[in-house]
């Protein structure tokens, strides 16, 4: 089988699984990556073990068809299961000197004269190290290594440069471990001995690669983590960049830098947004000190690397602590984006930009007291057991909240009758699954100096191990249903086909237990706001619940807009926020399928996925308002305006972050000259194509051309010519009355000079 076939194959495999473990993956950025030339994809944060060149890889042939080679450690590739879908993928082997690592003999500590000089105490130096091999302090000092100059006895050695850098701050932390080991009687550190590895050959395959205008993949943070920053980036990518083009002037490197971000990446089900930044190159003056070697070389490589961590910074989130992370997301959730819900790439465009923003001005008196505000609503709706997208809908207990109620048990009980035989079959595998996957954890927590929990790497053993027991799970049901057959005396026709209808069935009939467990899922969480609106005497919090969310809402547009011009000097231009005219959806509403907030139809909304809402709307009316809404007891005709009910969120669980309740996804814009779906390459995410999209425009191809072309400047250029913003100030109801024939800007600029004109008179 040729390589390119097998290459496929396996694409197609990975695909079905993310497609079964992730409820989303969403692609954002698409455009930014070229289509021909040679490619290194540098990706960013390394939550997700080995699904996160998996997720980076299915994207990009899905944009592009051009096939990415990740650079994986040699470890990983000598485990039998890993190691052979890694070769099917064309992987690289990268060897690192940390996997070889060994405990040396005896302890080491510092000269009290000299940071470079190791001293040593029963150490055998002189027969465990030789130059350039490196020396690795132990955890608690976050594995702080240096490479070896000099051996100078069993007990004495010279390292190239003091452990942590020339800032001395790590010399500072070696010297007040060694203080607190004196007084319990040690008189030095434990510490492993790191073998030299030359990476040449390696480099050379690289080289060859992109000399051949292929596709580099590579997480320049190293191994994973559960961080919520960034690690510091290995140099080894800019070194690749540099080297290519150095060795040869013809080849032509673009860096792309990828964000990942996942919505619980561990969890069953959850939820990705594969993010694409703009394609960087590499500056020629780079390459030219990169060819003169020496200390030119290195400050080549410094440079750049900074360079690509500035690329990188545009499309990942880095909050400082897991704190101060969940602040940002609850603030999110309270800024006002009227009438439409976003998608998930807008809530990370927005959680990044509100993270920036918080990073500058976090010390002024209003953003701390805001932060307090915030944190005060949260523990009132965790005490009332409800979610913040249920605070706006929390009305007075009726008997249509008793009816509503008592369906949806109804509903419950249904689910979960249909996905009750899918939980039993696969009973044993997700039970093995979710504890082999946490003894993992555990021990890759225990090797490592820089994970939090070990979070990263449950989702790979979940699905690895899934992928083991499966099939042997499948056989075991095989025969026992073959059993089953003989003992009733069937034919000898069903006795040979029992176990191949088994094992073709059980695929579909879980895959619909999953749906019809996600579904019941949904409606559980939905069950505990409607039984505490029933006790007496919550209206009265509901009610301080609401006007506290309004409030606050207030406070975080009014917040926004004072701070948000000093940070951003195109603040307005760019804005998140709902145009006045939004596209039609490419589908129709029906039995199927339900319109979202803005008459759009939601492709998730489906009967089968949200049964709920589709009869919530239609039935018992549970909606904003009886004009807007479709109910059946009100009488109202549906519109375009109904609005979404009081229905759970695809995931209610804010303790852990808000991207779970990202909804309505907008998955396909309608080319307003073509009326076909709009291609994946235009990215779902960015809400500005919304902005552009909602005008005439001549031709399908300008659009495209147009869209590409302004965002690819989006996040490098400053000078930009785009259409001006709606003001807050205009009425829904006045938008609404606007000629939909009427051209955007004109309607836009009209609207604008009609609110300012008011403003003025008042």
């Amino acid at each position: 089988m040729s390589p390119a076939l097998t290459y496929e194959a396996a694409l197609v495999f990975w695909r079905i699984v993310t497609q079964i473990f992730f409820r989303e993956i969403r692609p954002r950025g698409a455009f930014n990556i070229p289509h021909d030339g040679p490619i290194i994809f540098v990706g960013a944060p390394h939550h997700n073990q080995f699904l996160d060149p998996l997720l980076l890889t299915l994207e990009v042939y899905r944009e592009t068809h051009r096939r990415v080679q990740f650079l994986t450690a040699a470890r990983s590739m000598k485990r039998k299961a890993i190691g052979f879908f890694a070769r099917l993928l064309d992987s690289i082997p990268v060897a690192r000197a940390a996997d070889e690592a060994k405990s040396g003999t005896g302890l080491v500590y510092l000269s009290s004269d000299d940071p470079c000089l190791v001293l040593g105490d029963g150490t055998k130096f002189e027969t465990q190290f030789s130059p350039k091999m490196q020396i690795m302090l132990p955890k608690s000092l976050n594995s702080l290594a240096a490479e070896v100059v000099e051996v100078i006895s069993d007990t004495e050695l010279r390292i190239k440069k003091e452990f942590g850098g020339e800032s001395g701050r790590g010399t500072i932390r070696i010297r007040e471990k060694l203080a607190e080991g004196r007084e319990d009687g040690k008189n030095g550190l434990e510490f492993k001995v790191l073998p030299f590895i030359d990476q040449q050959e390696m480099y050379r395959g690289v080289y060859k690669r992109l000399k051949e205008g292929g596709c580099i993949g590579i997480f320049p943070e190293g191994g994973s983590h559960d961080r919520t920053d960034l690690l510091p980036l290995k140099a080894g990518v800019s070194v690749m960049a540099l080297g290519a083009m150095a060795n040869d002037p013809t080849v032509q490197v673009k860096i792309v830098p990828v964000g990942l971000s996942y919505f619980h990446a561990h969890r069953f089900r959850s939820r990705a947004v594969v993010e694409f930044g703009t394609a960087l190159d590499v500056p020629t003056e780079l390459v030219e000190m990169f060819k003169e070697g020496g200390s030119q070389k290195r400050e080549a490589v410094a440079k750049f690397l900074d360079l690509i961590y500035d690329g990188l910074k545009t499309v990942t989130i880095r909050a400082p602590d897991y704190d101060t992370l969940m602040l940002i997301q609850a603030v999110r959730r309270l800024y006002k984006t009227p009438g439409q819900h976003l998608t998930l790439g807008q809530v990370v465009e927005l959680n990044r930009r509100f993270l920036e923003g918080y990073t500058n001005f976090k010390d002024e008196p209003r953003v701390q007291k805001l932060r307090a505000d915030v944190l005060k609503y949260n523990r009132l709706i965790r005490d009332l057991g409800i979610r913040d997208h249920q605070v706006p809908r929390a009305q007075k207990a009726s008997w249509k909240t008793l009816g509503l109620i008592l369906y949806r048990l109804l509903l419950l009980m249904i689910w979960t009758i249909l996905a009750l035989p899918g939980v039993i079959l696969n009973g044993p595998m997700f039970i093995l699954a979710s504890l082999i996957s946490r003894q993992k954890a555990k021990e890759a927590l225990a090797a490592s100096a820089v994970k939090v929990a070990g979070r990263d790497v449950l989702a790979t053993w979940k699905i690895l191990i899934s992928l083991g027991i499966a099939p042997v799970l499948y056989t075991f049901y095989a025969i026992v249903a073959t059993v089953v057959a003989v003992k009733a005396n069937a034919s000898l026709a069903t006795r040979i086909w029992t176990p191949f209808l088994v094992v073709l069935a059980l695929p579909f009939m879980n895959y619909a237990a999953l749906k019809f467990g996600e579904a019941g899922m949904d409606v559980l969480k939905s069950l505990r706001p409607l039984v505490v609106a029933l006790i007496p005497g919550q209206q009265r919090s509901f009610d301080k619940a609401k006007a506290m969310r309004v409030r606050l809402s207030d406070e975080v547009a009014d917040v926004i807009n004072e701070f948000g011009p000093k940070l951003y000097d195109d603040f307005d231009q760019f804005r998140i926020l709902v145009p006045a005219s939004a596209p039609p959806s490419a589908g129709n509403p029906g039995v199927w399928r339900r319109k979202s907030s803005v008459g759009q139809v939601d492709a998730q909304g489906n009967l089968l996925i949200h049964p709920m809402t589709w009869i919530d709307e239609r039935l018992f009316g549970w909606s904003r308002s009886p004009k807007s809404g479709t109910s059946a007891w009100g009488g109202s005709t549906p519109n375009h305006d109904n609005s979404r009910p009081v229905t759970p969120d695809l995931s209610d669980d804010e303790d852990h972050g808000d991207y779970d309740h990202a909804v309505n996804f907008i998955s396909a814009y309608e080319d307003a000259s073509r009326h076909k779906p709009r291609s994946r390459q235009g990215s779902y995410a960015d809400l500005q194509r919304l902005r552009m999209t909602a005008t005439t425009q001549p031709t399908a191809s300008s659009t495209s051309s147009s869209l590409r072309s302004n965002e690819a400047l989006h996040m490098r250029q400053g000078s930009r010519q785009r259409k001006q913003s709606l003001s807050d100030l205009v009425p829904v109801e006045r938008i609404g009355t606007v000629d939909r024939r009427e051209p955007f800007e004109d309607a836009t600029t009209n609207l604008n000079n009609e609110v300012n004109g008011q403003s003025s008179g008042a």
